[in-house]
C-alpha cells in the first residue's frame, strides 16, 4: 500500500510541477506592455503605449526609430505570423511541415519571390532601403534581447524564428509586399480555369460559363477551343507526361497524437495564390455637400481571407515628419490603410489583368529549348534545394522563358491537363519587375497631409493595383486607381483572358498605361454627385479607351451602396455603420422566383417553401430562408454546371471561384443545353431536393430552427493549426455571420472546403470610418484581436464586436493609455 501512496504522491508532484511549468511558460509568453525593455539598435528611447481600444502608439525621435519600433512590436505580438509568412515566401514550409507542403514550396521557389525581392530592394532609393532595414533590425532586436518566451507554434513545430538565419531581413519586407500583390492580383487562376473548361466546352459555351461583365462582349475574339485543339496542347489519355504530385500522408504532430491534413491545406493555399475571385472590398468617400458636417467622410472594409491572427495590426507611428495611424501589415514598415492628421484613405482591389499565361512550345528534338517569335531559345534554369522534414532534400529545377517562370513545372493541375512533352505554361506578371517601387509609395503615403500628397506618393505604386478613395480636412476628395497595367497589341485577339501562344509576338505586352490615364475622379466630380463608391465593379465608363480586365465583380455591392447613400438627407458617420452591416442581396432577390417555383418532392418541401415565402433576399445569420437559398445555389451549380463539365473538372475550378453570373443566365434562358431536356425548372427542383436533404443532415428536420449563421460561421483560420482538429478549436476564431459574396457585408464561402463548405472564410478583414470634420471621431474594428498569442484575451477580443458591426475609436490623442512601455537603446 505504501508504494501505491508513494507512486500517487509522485504523480501528484509531477502534475503540480508540470502545471507550474506550463503556467510559467504561459506567463512568459505574454508580451511586456508596461515598464522598460532593452532594444539594441535604437538610437533614442521610444515610447510604446496601448490605448483603451488596444491600438499601439509608437512615439520616436526619428522615422528610423519609429520603423524599428514597429518591427519590434510586430515581433512581440505577431512572432509566429511573421515566421510563417517568411517561410511561405521563401518556399521553406516543408522544413517544418514535411512533404505535404512540397508543392507549395515548389510553386513559391518557381515564382522566384525572394529573387525578385532582392533585385527590387537593390533598386529602391535610400529612404525605402532605410525603412525596411530599420524594420528588420527591430524584429531581430526583439529576439536578441527580449525575455519573452516564444509562441507555442514554435515549440509544437520544433523551429525557431528565422530557422538557420536572421528572423527577418530587409528583403523579406519587399518579398511580403510581393506576396500581397500575388494574393490580390492572381488572375492566372481564371485563365487556367478557362483552359480547363475548354477541354469539354466550345468557345460560346465558355462565355456562358464565365460571362463578361454585364453589357459587355467577350474581350477575346479568338475561337479559343479551336486554337487549343489545333495546337494539340491537352494531354491525351495514356500520354506520358510529368507525373503529378503524389497524394501525401498527413503530417504527425505532438509525437503522433495530433494529425492534420496538410496536403489539403497546401493545395488550398496554392490554389488561393492563383485565384483573384472573391478578393473584394468596399470603399466610399462622401463629399462635404452630402455630409451633415460639411466635411467629407471616408469608409473602407477590405475583404480578404480571414485568418487568426488577423492580417492587420493597428498602430500609430509618430516622429518628426511622420504622424500616421491605421492598419499595418506585420512584415511591412508602414501603415497601409488609415489616416494622418489631415488626410484619410481607403483601398479596394481593382484586380486588373496584370498576369498573363503563355503557352511555350518545346522544341521537338531539343527539350531544353522553346519557340520564340524569331526562332528557338534555351530555357533559363536554376536549381533549388528544398529541405523536407523527415525526408531527403528535394532538388527542384526552375525554368524561365522570356515571359517569366514556368509555372507548369510546379503545379500538378497543369501537368495533369497539358501535354508537357510539347508545351509548358509561363507567367508574365508586373509585380516581379525590378523597378517595382510599391514599398516606396507606402512609406511616402504615411507622410501625406493632403489629397495632393497622397496622389503624388501613389505614383510609385505598382502592384497590386488599388482603387483608392481619399479626403482631407480642407474638404478635398479624390478617387484614383494606383498601379501598373500593361498595354496589349491591337491585334491581340486573346487579351490575356486565357493562355496565349508565347511564340507569337502580337500577344506580348507593348507598354504601360500612364499613371495620369488610370481611372480617376477629382473633387469637383465627387462633389457634383455627392459621393463615389467602389466595390470591385468596373471602375470606369463603358467607353474607357484602355483594357484593364473583363473579370470585374458583379456590381451588386456597389449598386447597393449607391442606393443606401442616395437616400434623402445629409449623412453622418453613424449612418455609415448600417451600410457596413447590410445583408441585402440583389442577386438573391433575382434568383428567388426560380427557387420558389421549383417542383420539390422532399418531405420538408412545404415547410421550406413556407420559410421562403417571407424571404426578401436579406441573408441574416438567423434566417432559415437564407440557408435554403445558399445551399440550393450550390446544389444547382454542382448539378447543372458539374453535369456538363464533369464533377472532377468542376471541383477543380469551383469553390473560391463562383459561377453566379452563369447560373443567372442559364435560369433566365431556361437553357436546356445546361439544364437538360427536362428544362431548368426540373433541374432547380432536383437541386432543392438535394439541398433540403443536405440541410436536414446538418441541422435536423425542424425548418423553423434552421439558421444560416450556424452553417456560415466566420472562421478566422490559424496557419497551419486550423487543420489540426484538437488545436483548431483553440487557435481558430469563430463567430456566426450572415451575408454572402454579393452582400455589402460580405461573407464568401468556399463550397469545395469540407467539412464546412458554407463557412465564411473571406469577408471584411477590417472596417474603418474616417470623419474629416474631426478625425479623432474615426473608428475601426477587425475580426480577431491585436495579439497573436493564443493564450491572450487579446487574441480574439474584437470578434463579437466585429460580427455585430460595432467599432472602436481610432484616436491619435486618446483620453489615456492602458499600458505604457519604453524601449531603450
Amino acid at each position: 500500500m505504501k508504494w501505491l501512496q508513494r507512486t500517487g504522491l509522485l504523480l501528484l508532484a509531477l502534475l503540480v510541477l508540470g502545471a507550474l511549468a506550463l503556467g510559467t511558460y504561459v506567463y512568459r509568453s505574454h508580451p511586456a506592455l508596461d515598464g522598460e525593455l532593452r532594444a539594441p539598435g535604437l538610437t533614442q528611447p521610444v515610447k510604446v503605449s496601448r490605448d483603451a481600444a488596444d491600438v499601439t502608439h509608437i512615439e520616436a525621435a526619428s522615422e528610423r526609430d519609429a520603423w524599428f519600433a514597429l518591427g519590434y512590436v510586430h515581433a512581440q505580438e505577431r512572432g509566429w505570423q511573421l515566421e510563417f509568412n517568411r517561410r511561405v515566401m521563401h518556399g521553406k514550409l516543408s522544413e517544418i511541415l514535411g512533404e505535404a507542403t512540397l508543392e507549395t514550396d515548389k510553386l513559391l521557389r518557381t515564382l522566384g519571390i525572394m529573387q525578385a525581392a532582392e533585385r527590387q530592394l537593390a533598386a529602391l532609393p535610400a529612404e525605402a532601403q532605410q525603412a525596411v532595414q530599420a524594420y528588420a533590425d527591430g524584429i531581430n532586436a526583439f529576439y536578441a534581447a527580449s525575455p519573452q518566451a516564444l509562441q507555442p507554434e514554435f515549440h509544437v513545430l520544433g523551429t525557431r524564428p528565422g530557422g538557420d538565419g536572421p528572423a527577418w531581413t530587409a528583403a523579406d519586407s519587399v518579398g511580403w509586399s510581393l506576396m500581397m500583390a500575388l494574393d490580390l492580383g492572381g488572375n492566372w487562376g481564371n485563365e487556367f480555369a478557362r483552359l480547363n473548361a475548354l477541354q469539354v466546352l466550345d468557345t460560346p459555351a465558355l462565355w456562358e460559363l464565365m460571362p463578361p461583365y454585364p453589357g459587355e462582349r467577350p474581350v477575346a475574339s479568338a475561337d479559343l477551343a479551336r486554337l487549343y485543339a489545333e495546337w494539340g496542347i491537352f494531354r491525351k489519355s495514356g500520354t506520358q507526361s510529368q507525373a503529378p504530385a503524389p497524394t501525401l500522408p498527413p503530417a504527425t504532430l505532438l509525437a503522433g497524437t495530433l494529425r492534420t491534413d496538410l496536403a489539403r491545406w497546401a493545395q488550398d493555399f496554392a490554389d488561393h495564390l492563383g485565384t483573384v475571385d472573391g478578393k473584394g472590398s468596399n470603399n466610399w468617400v462622401i463629399a462635404g455637400s452630402r455630409s451633415a458636417s460639411g466635411k467629407p467622410i471616408v469608409a473602407n472594409d477590405p475583404h480578404l481571407s480571414l485568418s487568426a491572427p488577423a492580417i492587420w495590426y493597428f498602430a500609430r507611428m509618430k516622429a518628426p515628419g511622420l504622424d500616421v495611424m491605421g492598419a499595418s501589415f506585420p512584415g511591412l514598415p508602414f501603415v497601409v490603410l488609415g489616416r494622418t492628421r489631415q488626410v484619410a484613405w481607403g483601398f479596394t482591389n481593382t484586380a486588373p489583368d496584370v498576369q498573363d499565361l503563355y503557352l511555350e512550345r518545346i522544341h521537338p528534338d531539343q527539350p531544353g529549348q522553346y519557340q520564340t517569335p524569331e526562332s528557338w531559345a534555351a530555357f533559363e534554369t536554376r536549381e533549388e534545394t528544398i529541405r523536407v522534414k523527415g525526408k531527403p532534400d528535394v532538388k527542384h529545377t526552375v525554368r524561365s522563358t522570356r515571359h517569366g517562370p514556368v509555372l507548369s513545372d510546379a503545379q500538378a493541375s497543369h501537368q495533369q491537363l497539358l501535354d508537357t512533352q510539347r508545351y509548358v505554361i509561363a507567367l508574365r506578371w508586373t509585380a516581379l519587375d525590378t523597378d517595382n517601387r510599391t514599398l516606396l509609395a507606402g512609406i511616402r503615403s504615411n507622410r501625406a497631409q493632403s489629397v495632393d500628397d497622397l496622389l503624388a506618393a501613389y505614383e510609385d505604386f505598382i502592384a497590386p493595383m488599388q482603387s483608392v478613395v481619399m479626403a482631407d480636412t480642407s474638404g478635398r476628395t479624390a478617387f484614383k486607381t494606383t498601379g501598373r497595367v500593361p498595354l496589349r497589341h491591337p491585334d491581340n485577339d486573346i487579351m490575356g483572358v486565357a493562355p496565349s501562344p508565347g511564340w507569337d509576338a502580337r500577344y506580348d505586352w507593348v507598354g504601360w498605361l500612364p499613371y495620369a490615364q488610370t481611372p480617376q475622379a477629382d473633387s469637383a466630380a465627387i462633389e457634383a454627385r455627392g459621393w463615389l463608391a467602389t466595390a470591385n465593379q468596373r471602375i470606369h465608363a463603358a467607353d474607357f479607351p484602355h483594357f484593364l480586365t473583363q473579370d470585374w465583380e458583379l456590381p451588386y455591392r456597389q449598386d447597393r451602396i449607391d442606393a443606401l447613400l442616395a437616400r434623402p438627407g445629409l449623412l453622418d458617420l453613424d449612418a455609415q455603420m448600417p451600410i457596413h452591416g447590410d445583408l441585402a442581396s440583389a442577386s438573391a432577390q433575382g434568383l428567388l422566383p426560380h427557387l420558389v417555383k421549383s417542383p420539390v418532392t422532399h418531405p420538408l418541401g412545404a415547410a421550406a417553401q413556407q420559410a421562403l415565402a417571407g424571404f426578401d433576399g436579406e441573408l441574416r445569420a438567423d434566417s432559415a430562408a437564407a440557408l435554403i437559398f445558399s445551399v440550393w445555389t450550390d446544389e444547382f451549380t454542382r448539378g447543372v454546371i458539374g453535369g456538363r463539365l464533369g464533377q472532377e473538372r468542376l471541383m477543380a475550378i469551383y469553390g473560391k471561384r463562383v459561377f453566379r453570373a452563369a447560373i443567372e443566365g442559364i435560369l433566365a434562358r431556361d437553357d436546356t443545353a445546361w439544364c437538360g431536356e427536362a428544362g431548368c425548372a426540373a433541374a432547380s427542383g432536383q437541386a432543392l431536393d438535394r439541398a433540403l436533404a443536405r440541410i436536414e443532415a446538418m441541422q435536423g428536420s425542424e425548418v423553423s430552427k434552421w439558421q444560416w449563421g450556424t452553417a456560415h460561421p466566420a472562421i478566422s483560420a490559424h496557419r497551419p493549426f486550423s487543420n489540426v482538429g484538437a488545436l483548431a478549436r483553440f487557435f481558430d476564431v469563430r463567430v456566426p455571420t450572415g451575408g454572402d459574396r454579393f452582400t455589402v457585408n460580405m461573407g464568401h464561402f468556399h463550397a469545395d472546403h469540407e467539412p464546412e463548405p458554407f463557412a465564411n472564410r473571406h469577408g471584411p478583414s477590417m472596417r474603418a470610418l474616417y470623419d474629416l470634420a474631426n478625425l479623432e471621431n474615426s473608428r475601426f474594428i477587425y475580426q480577431t484581436g491585436q495579439s497573436g498569442l493564443v493564450f491572450s484575451r487579446r487574441y480574439r477580443d474584437m470578434s463579437e464586436e466585429w460580427a455585430a458591426v460595432r467599432y472602436r475609436p481610432l484616436q491619435m490623442d486618446p483620453p489615456g493609455f492602458a499600458h505604457r512601455l519604453t524601449l531603450v537603446p
